[in-house]
């Protein structure tokens, strides 16, 4: 990795930080996701039929098992939306701020800049899947669950994994909002990833869709083979490289 990477990594990780955006969507998807599912889970425990109908096979279960699957459930739900707005705002606020201009400028060129946001991208959704992972820890043990065996450990470590998966199948936002010239492109591209995906999941014929496996192992993991995750990597490394190549091709005019 040259110095000019790693400076634009840096430029682009100082810039994450101190974005009230990325800030919001850190809220919602840690603190957010702990407290709705806390609810969730209270208001099941109080006999709210709304809120047993919605957690479906989960409205019996208590325990750690009960917690990890709302949380799961929520997540697999909400993380792709969040995910797919920081991206949009992560590589479409140049254009929308009409500060675009100043990259032509820059020594570091514009495909390596796209890969640095790539990059500060994946290592903030890390962190949020540790963070997630840790409220979600402390608040079963808030609760009065306890210390877990090993399967509820096994469940526990699911949480980061459908976090990481859920984030890199949000990729296509960042090529979207590069070719849209904005926000908005990359926003309706995230909604139009969720729409296809509940459409193939509700057809039963998601399993080995990149897209809907996250999720679909997420609630059901016996369902969904290993191999299939392994398909996920595929949406970011080709999002990822048309990306590269559109900020390679941006002009001032266009």
């Amino acid at each position: 990795m040259n110095a000019g990477v790693r400076a634009a990594i840096a430029v682009e990780a100082r810039k994450a930080a101190a974005s009230r955006v990325t800030a919001s969507v850190t809220a919602l998807l840690v603190l957010g996701v702990g407290a709705l599912s806390l609810g969730m889970l209270l208001a099941a425990a109080s006999g709210d039929e709304q809120v047993l109908a919605k957690l479906g096979p989960l409205a019996g279960v208590g325990g750690w098992a009960g917690l990890i699957g709302v949380v799961l459930q929520i997540t697999a739900a909400g993380g792709l939306l969040a995910f797919g707005v920081a991206l949009s705002w992560l590589f479409g606020r140049e254009f929308a701020d009409g500060t675009v201009a100043a990259l032509f400028a820059l020594p570091v060129s514009r495909p390596a800049i796209a890969m640095a946001k790539l990059v500060v991208y994946l290592a903030w959704t890390v962190g949020v899947a540790l963070a997630l992972t840790g409220v979600v820890a402390v608040l079963g043990f808030a609760m009065g669950f306890g210390a877990t065996d090993a399967a509820g450990v096994v469940g526990l470590l699911r949480i980061p994994v459908l976090v990481v998966l859920t984030a890199l199948i949000a990729v296509p936002a960042a090529w979207a909002a590069t070719i849209g010239r904005g926000l908005l492109p990359g926003i309706a591209a995230t909604v139009g990833i969720i729409v296809v995906a509940q459409v193939f999941a509700i057809a039963d014929a998601g399993t080995w869709i990149p897209i809907v496996a996250p999720a679909l192992w997420a609630i059901a993991p016996e369902s969904v083979p290993a191999a299939a995750l392994l398909t996920v990597p595929s949406v970011p490394i080709v999002f990822g490289a048309l990306c590269a190549l559109a900020w390679a091709r941006l002009q001032l005019d266009r």
